[in-house]
């Protein structure tokens, strides 16, 4: 515990091991030995992944190596400070060109939801994201979709380009029927409103579908 200390005060904390990295969070006091043998195995139970561990319900969470409630809020609390920070430095970088500009602003968002959501960029025609804006929140395998909504407010907002962004909780990113259904119907109401639905983007951890880049949007 007390070369874990040494490390970050003279290496930083980009330093640490994903391991010694939780063996802080976790510990007690500087004294606290078995904090290393919890973090191990906390790493274990989240297959290695600390996106994973940072997903596991709490009640589930508490229950690893013994580890009890206050630990336990405390590592959320680490991955929720950790995911806001995240959130914070992708809206200063609001311009999207391409679909990994969507995924690194939403993927803070939606990534790591045990439901589904479903976002609109609302872009100028420089790219600049003018709003984000969540336009549904579902279950596990769906969420419901007003296109009219969707529409609706861009031209509220004089937006001239849109991007649909929704996560997909299974862990697949390949698009479903009525993801393709939903793209045809938002870019042909945008087409007669003279804007353009610029993509589609799927999110799921790891892994992310864009129906422009499968030329499923022209």
């Amino acid at each position: 515990m007390k070369n874990i200390v040494g490390k970050l005060c003279s290496r930083g904390a980009e330093s640490l091991t994903n391991e010694e990295l939780l063996t802080l969070i976790v510990a007690e006091d500087s004294g606290d030995e078995r904090s290393k043998d919890v973090a191990c195995e906390l790493l274990r139970s989240a297959a290695g992944s600390l996106q994973r561990l940072a997903a596991t319900d709490i009640m589930r969470l508490r229950m690893v190596a013994g580890l009890g409630l206050r630990r336990a809020m405390r590592i959320k609390a680490a991955a929720e400070f950790g995911r806001r920070v995240e959130v914070a430095e992708a809206a200063q970088q609001d311009v999207v060109k391409s679909d990994s500009d969507v995924v690194r602003i939403m993927e803070p968002v939606v990534g790591n939801l045990s439901h589904e959501e479903c976002w609109a960029l609302y872009l100028a025609s420089s790219g600049k994201v003018i709003e984000r804006q969540r336009i549904s929140q579902g279950g596990v395998q769906a969420t419901v979709v007003d296109s009219k909504l969707v529409l609706k407010r861009a031209i509220e907002l004089l937006a001239v380009q849109i991007v649909l962004v929704h996560n997909h909780p299974s862990g697949s990113a390949e698009p479903s029927r009525q993801d393709v259904e939903l793209t045809e119907r938002i870019a042909a109401g945008a087409h007669l409103l003279d804007m353009r639905l610029l993509d589609h983007v799927i999110i799921a951890r790891g892994a992310h579908y864009s129906f422009r880049g499968h030329n499923l949007i022209k």
